[in-house]
């Protein structure tokens, strides 16, 4: 097999973004899905924002993963109570595949948002 190139091969770093309600019982959840797997992600980063601080934003990167494994993570993650939306991408090395289409038809790398029929109209997204 020949290197097109000199340049030094970039591990794909894949990464999730969490939206989620700020509950104190939420980040460990997340965590357990990496770790259960013998994961541990290269950065975890987390805000608190929104009025009276009550909206949580994860941004989590993890290298040695594989695309179907990041999509069924990302399924995991949407259906933990409280998180609202998850954002996968992919850094590094370009992919060589096309981009995976979810049941839903969402494109890997798209923002899923689940809206619960208290939060007002279904796929009504929250304010």
């Amino acid at each position: 097999m020949y290197r097109l190139s000199n340049a030094p091969v970039t591990p794909r770093v894949f990464c999730f973004s969490l939206q989620a309600e700020a509950e104190p019982g939420l980040m460990p959840r997340v965590l357990e899905l990496f770790a259960k797997r013998g994961l541990v992600p290269n950065r975890w980063i987390s805000d608190l924002s929104g009025a009276r601080n009550r909206d949580l934003s994860i941004d989590i990167q993890i290298e040695g993963l594989d695309p179907e494994t990041t999509d069924y993570m990302a399924q995991c993650l949407r259906q933990i109570p409280g998180v609202t939306a998850v954002l996968t991408s992919v850094k590094g090395r370009a992919a060589t595949a096309p981009l995976s289409k979810s049941p839903l038809g969402l494109t890997r790398g798209s923002i899923d948002e689940r809206v619960s029929d208290h939060d007002g109209l279904p796929g009504q997204a929250r304010q």
